[in-house]
């Protein structure tokens, strides 16, 4: 599976996340020690944003990574990686 497809899933789960939680990106933000910025990145899945911003973030909304096995890509996500 392509790197960057991870990264944007992981981004997506988090902004659902982060929305299910009735959280703006700036409170996220304040939570995490980061700035909204670096949390638009996160949740758009930018490749340079490093681990720990994803850690603090993930802190932030008391969860944590799990490791499972890939599902496929969905019609969406394809045409994303095209872009």
């Amino acid at each position: 599976m392509d790197h960057s497809l991870v990264i944007s899933r992981l981004g997506t789960q988090l902004r659902e996340k982060r929305i299910n939680r009735g959280l703006t990106q700036a409170q996220l933000a304040n939570l995490a020690g980061l700035t909204r910025y670096k949390v638009i990145a996160v949740e758009k899945g930018i490749l340079s944003v490093g681990m720990i911003a994803y850690a603090r973030v993930l802190g932030a909304l008391d969860c944590e990574l799990a490791v499972v096995p890939a599902a496929m890509p969905t019609l969406e996500e394809l045409g994303d990686l095209f872009e």
